[in-house]
């Protein structure tokens, strides 16, 4: 149990919001989606029982619900934390959505990293550089609770960290 709670506290998970770089808002999003909810359920409604082309209206459909599932999971946290940062001893995972690939940066492998305001920048032994968008994280008390973390990765495994003055 020692083992559990210990691994628990040296691990920080940071809700982000993808949403906020969304070209439409959730809102109008959500407002498209329910008036394609409401336009397909009045062809489903109004059809002609003769009309052979009443299994288009139930596609039709489908699709506005599948969208509305889509829309929900991507922009709340109803089904748990889908968009995050997660910082553990050994790596830096970013997810940016149900359906987006995880990124993880090995701890071991950081060369340098800079904290800018808005920004983490990484650069690896290899070279490669990893882009973590901090405008994203929802509450101010997270975004220094991540910042203090990487800090006290920075110690314990020897990598550089500048920050950009007047935070």
């Amino acid at each position: 149990m020692a083992a559990t709670g210990s691994s628990a506290r040296s691990t920080l998970l940071v809700q982000i919001s993808p949403s906020r770089k969304a070209k439409l808002s959730f809102t109008v999003q959500l407002v498209l989606i329910l008036f394609w909810l409401t336009w397909a359920v009045l062809l489903l409604v109004n059809q002609a029982p003769s009309n052979d082309q009443n299994y288009l209206y139930y596609i039709f459909f489908g699709l506005a619900l599948a969208f509305l599932i889509y829309v929900i999971l991507q922009n709340t946290s109803i089904f748990g934390i889908q968009s995050y940062i997660e910082v553990t001893p050994q790596y830096i995972v970013q997810k940016q959505g149900v359906f987006r690939a995880k990124r993880i940066t090995s701890i071991p492998d950081i060369e340098t990293m800079h904290i800018s305001r808005l920004a983490l920048r990484i650069v690896e032994h290899s070279g490669n550089k990893i882009f973590l968008d901090l405008k994203q994280v929802r509450k101010k008390r997270d975004l220094e609770r991540l910042k203090n973390k990487i800090r006290e990765l920075a110690e314990t495994h020897n990598f550089q960290v500048t920050e950009t003055s007047g935070q």
